[in-house]
């Protein structure tokens, strides 16, 4: 049998990873004022011994006042909170992981359920917390200066803390993809423009200062997406030139790899070939790409967060695809949330162990 591609070495700059398995960016909300503590490390540690080559932390926001609508997510920025991440990463480092911190600005987004606001208003390109309603204020161009910088800053951190590299987040609706998404990017300006590539300057810009801010060697990961919270079925791209045309400036930028975001990773991006959206990204622009989206488990991610169980699902669809070379690295959610030892039961082939999903599974971290 040939071997398994989930357990072969991956290398890119100074990342040496083991094997190919990622844990993907979960939000935990277990970060009081801002601040991880030893048990969001000992979290992470656990999925260390449990054989996952790089771990990408949870969304952990940049120092901007609105960036967050959540006082429990952690923060990339501000003595305790750096100092609660420098013993994240000392002990993950310790039993031999790897991990990128994802740099986020959640945007203009609905307040938390409960009512906590931060201390300024939500911030976007256009304000719009979704197509056509209002949620908070149009960003300045000093806005978009200063957010560009603290972008910069906390990938100087991550990189002086010892990380291994970093991911911005790019996806889901938030920010940075406001800003790449015309129905909430409604600007005039050099932030704005009728096609996706003018839309991308933002990001652009931020991925220029994190280069500038850290090492050549130091990998740089961007997360994307197609899909919103605000619209699951939206698409920036409709055909691999209009892909090609997003992805070519960010990747010009200093992009290392594309984390590419879909919610059913076997699902072909365009019609005419079964290549996913990590498929197309790395087949047009040559870099590494994580593929990510119900791996290992039955059923959609956003049921299962509404309470839809999930089941352990066959690897050989995705495994195929992997020795294919259609992407480099897998992206596992869930699976790894309810079970730590997740990609060791799959290395040693104890599949009749594997655990489902259940909802309740967000409420602690186990």
């Amino acid at each position: 049998m040939e071997p398994n591609p989930l357990f072969q070495p991956f290398e890119l700059k100074t990342l040496k990873l083991e094997n190919r398995i990622v844990m993907a960016p979960m939000t935990r909300s277990f970060s009081p004022e801002g601040v991880p503590s030893l048990d969001v490390a000992d979290y992470y540690d656990r999925r260390v011994a449990g054989d996952v080559g790089l771990i990408i932390t949870e969304g952990t926001v940049v120092d901007r006042a609105a960036a967050s609508n959540d006082p429990d997510i952690p923060r990339f920025f501000g003595a305790a909170p750096l100092r609660g991440w420098k013993a994240v990463i000392d002990e993950v480092h310790k039993d031999g992981g790897k991990m990128a911190p994802q740099l986020w600005h959640m945007g203009v987004v609905a307040p938390k359920a409960g009512g906590w606001l931060p201390p300024s208003p939500f911030e976007g390109p256009s304000g719009l917390v979704q197509p056509g309603t209002i949620g908070g204020v149009a960003m300045s161009v000093h806005d978009i200066e200063a957010t560009v910088q603290a972008f910069a800053s906390a990938a100087r951190d991550a990189m002086h803390l010892g990380f291994d590299a970093v991911e911005i987040h790019g996806a889901h609706g938030y920010l940075i993809d406001q800003f790449f998404w015309d129905k909430t990017n409604q600007r005039t300006d050099a932030y704005g423009g009728k096609t996706l590539a003018e839309r991308t300057r933002f990001a652009v810009e931020i991925v220029q200062a994190v280069r500038e801010a850290t090492a050549p060697g130091f990998p740089v990961i961007l997360r994307i997406s197609q899909w919103k919270l605000q619209d699951y079925t939206a698409r920036l791209a409709n055909s691999p030139e209009q892909l090609e045309a997003w992805l070519a400036p960010l990747v010009a930028a200093g992009v290392d790899i594309l984390d590419c975001s879909q919610r059913r990773f076997w699902e072909p991006e365009f019609p005419g070939s079964d290549l996913n959206f990590a498929g197309w990204a790395k087949k047009l622009t040559g870099k590494a790409t994580i593929t990510v989206g119900s791996v290992g488990l039955s059923g959609d991610f956003l049921d299962a967060f509404k309470g839809e169980a999930s089941t352990p699902r066959s690897l050989d669809e995705l495994i195929r695809r992997l020795r294919r070379g259609d992407f480099d690295l897998v992206a596992v959610g869930r699976a790894l949330l309810s079970d730590p030892d997740w990609a060791q039961k799959i290395r040693e082939g104890r599949f009749s162990e594997l655990h489902g999903f259940k909802k309740e599974a967000l409420a602690t971290l186990s």
